[in-house]
């Protein structure tokens, strides 16, 4: 518990004879699950700088800065076009492979970008969190939320890309929004595990690439979702991200059926994360300044 007195002054009145002070107690948890929300809504202004200086650190000094959002999932593509369209020829569910991958890699590449940054945002403001007090969970949110300003410049040449194959979105692509947030929900349900995990054990750091290696390759990223046997579509769907992927791509060129079964998993997969990953977050917060 920390106690902070002060005498603000009041402009444009006379100062009050007795002594006026406001006292800010801070405390742990008391409940299992406590969220807090109130205070992320009055630090708001501190979560809009924290999303804005890390947009700006990202690029800084760069050669060619915003542009590696675009060439990064482009050469992707290409490659993953060459070797599993061209040559290794799997289905694309109707869809050049281009489209099908391409639609694949811009959720992907925002999940993995921002589960590795929120996985290691609370050991790089470790000097910030020892200093003062402000809801922790504002970091990793912070570093989620900073990842929508790449996926969306990348999302704008996805369009122009579908649209030159011919391609004309429906009324499906109103879903896209849903199933964006459901990615950032993904990143936090993980990621707000990883973070705490973090800053007690550093070898988390060293996991994550080899996990997020994993987690592509189990998940429709290059390869359709049809192709995993009906027996076992619900295992395979208790990956978060087949539900997103699926989505996505079944929102932006309206292709196929809507992945309901998958996407009813996921949810309920997104929902038991988060909540778990706030539980264990607020547990940490505890001590993590000491620990970290």
């Amino acid at each position: 518990m920390a106690s902070v007195t002060s005498n603000p002054p009041v402009a444009g009145t006379l100062a009050p004879r007795g002594p006026h002070q406001v006292t800010l107690r801070i405390e742990p948890p008391r409940r299992w699950l406590e969220l807090r929300l109130q205070e992320l809504w009055l630090y708001r202004e501190l979560l809009y700088f924290l999303v804005w200086r890390d947009v700006k650190i990202r690029y800084k000094q760069t050669a060619i800065g915003i542009a590696w959002v675009i060439i990064q999932p482009l050469l992707t593509m290409l490659v993953a076009t060459l070797f599993f369209g061209r040559l290794a020829k799997l289905p694309s569910q109707g869809l050049p492979y281009s489209v099908f991958c391409f639609a694949a890699i811009v959720p992907w590449t925002y999940f993995a970008t921002a589960l590795a940054n929120v996985t290691a945002v609370m050991v790089e403001n470790q000097r910030v969190i020892t200093k003062v007090y402000f809801p922790r969970l504002i970091l990793p949110v912070a570093s989620a939320l900073s990842g929508i300003v790449d996926f969306s410049i990348a999302f704008v040449v996805l369009l122009i890309f579908t649209f030159a194959h011919g391609i004309r979105p429906s009324w499906t692509l109103l879903l896209l929004p849903f199933f964006l947030l459901l990615a950032i929900f993904t990143v936090l349900g993980i990621g707000l595990w990883l973070s705490a995990l973090n800053a007690l054990y550093r070898d988390v750091k060293y996991l994550t690439p080899f996990l997020l290696q994993f987690w592509m390759l189990a998940s429709p990223v290059y390869y359709a979702s049809s192709m995993v046997p009906e027996r076992y579509r619900w295992l395979y769907g208790l990956n978060p991200m087949t539900g997103v992927i699926d989505g996505f791509r079944w929102g932006l060129t309206g292709t196929g059926h809507p992945p309901i079964t998958s996407l009813l998993v996921s949810l309920s997969i997104v929902l038991l994360s988060v909540l778990g990953g706030l539980w264990f977050f607020n547990g940490m917060e505890v001590n993590i300044a000491d620990r970290v």
